[in-house]
């Protein structure tokens, strides 16, 4: 428990107030659509992100207390079971919102693709860990991880969810790339992902898939129809100005924002607490990611470092699928704002993630403040003795 005193601050706050305030416009989002839709209570959703709040915490402090290193020992468990949640998906899963991705338990439901990002970036971490010595060679090292992560994404893309796919593919680039192949063999893989997106278009270019790209880059050309969502998300933004409209007092929410719980709540957060409350968001998004590499670039052990570079990378992702998503900048794909959109699957696979990190930060700066003092003499200082560690400090016994 003394490693306790070691914690870093910043990564183990951010995620807490950034949830805390999620739950706050959840409630704010959803307290009338929830009653006018649904004829639930208005604070329905309320009580169930609250729900998954106080989860998260637990989650959060447990993993920040179990040793990192063990998830190696864990991964073949961790990619059968989710290569098997998400082939049960496929046959038993509920539809919603045209993809077949949900599981009901009865007492909750839980989304396997969520699931799979954290357990892509356990396994990609500590397969390529394992393969340092010879990350050189290609078939033997880089590409067999590369048919399981294949595997994942193709089960994810037949629900289908293109959007929570390409991220993953994105958190997979990130530690290929960080783990130190060759330029050749990195190059090589661009090119081949590349030509698979290529000829992957005509069988994934629906026209569902296709509206939301009109509907993005093109929104006022079809304001009824495709680029409904993204003007009434511009319309929230630019209405909350430098200090919102206040908490609350929000007006796109009431039937012209859908999905403004979830999608679309920094649509939400933008009018009703403006440019300082994206801009807050933002600033502890942005925190954590950086924190998240810096912890990466301090950690001595490969498998530790590459899951801190995944898990920040996830992090910024989809933070910016989201708010691109929301602004005009990418198509909308129904990924969430990490933190604070509604949903039990994701709080708790980031909370998850987070506590992962916490545990590798922690172990960082444990080990930095107990590694032995380097004993260095000048040599142009001729009259030092000799220097011995003592009480923290060194001692010099000087030749008069």
């Amino acid at each position: 428990m003394k490693k306790w005193k070691h914690i870093d601050f910043i990564l183990f706050i951010s995620p807490i107030i950034l949830a805390a305030v999620g739950v706050l416009m959840v409630y704010s989002a959803s307290m009338v659509m929830v009653v006018v839709k649904y004829d639930l209570p208005s604070n329905y959703y309320l009580l169930q992100q609250l729900k998954w709040f106080v989860l998260g915490l637990l989650v959060l402090v447990f993993t920040t207390l179990f040793p990192y290193s063990k998830y190696k020992r864990l991964v073949k468990l961790i990619v059968l079971g989710t290569i098997s949640l998400l082939i049960f998906v496929l046959f038993f899963g509920e539809v919603r919102n045209n993809a077949k991705s949900w599981i009901d338990l009865g007492f909750f439901n839980i989304q396997p693709s969520e699931l799979t990002k954290l357990s892509v970036i356990i396994y990609l971490s500590a397969i390529y860990a394992k393969k340092e010595n010879y990350i050189d060679n290609f078939n033997k090292a880089v590409l067999p991880p590369l048919i399981i992560l294949v595997i994942m994404l193709g089960l994810i893309l037949k629900q289908p969810d293109i959007g929570t796919a390409s991220i993953i593919a994105f958190i997979g680039a990130a530690i290929i790339i960080s783990s130190g192949i060759r330029f050749s063999h990195l190059l090589f893989l661009i090119l081949s992902g590349v030509v698979i997106v290529i000829l992957a278009i005509p069988k994934l270019a629906t026209e569902e898939v296709l509206s939301r790209f009109t509907g993005a880059f093109q929104p006022f050309d079809y304001p009824d129809s495709a680029g409904y969502h993204l003007i009434q998300s511009l319309i929230a933004i630019g209405t909350g100005g430098i200090n919102g409209v206040g908490l609350g007092q929000g007006v796109q929410k009431l039937g012209y924002l859908m999905e403004a719980h979830t999608d679309f709540i920094i649509a939400v957060i933008g009018e009703e607490l403006g440019f300082i409350g994206v801009g807050t968001v933002i600033a502890l998004l942005t925190a954590i990611v950086l924190r998240g590499f810096y912890i990466s670039r301090k950690c001595e052990d490969q498998f530790g470092s590459l899951l801190a570079i995944g898990i920040a990378s996830m992090v910024g992702i989809q933070s910016f699928v989201n708010m691109g998503a929301a602004s005009g900048l990418l198509p909308i794909t129904g990924v969430t704002l990490p933190f604070i959109s509604y949903g039990g699957s994701s709080i708790l696979v980031l909370m998850g993630a987070m506590g992962i990190l916490n545990n590798i930060a922690l172990n960082v700066r444990f080990q930095e403040s107990h590694q032995p003092i380097k004993q260095v003499i000048p040599d142009e200082v001729s009259n030092v003795h000799h220097l011995k560690p003592k009480g923290g400090k060194i001692w010099a016994d000087q030749r008069k």
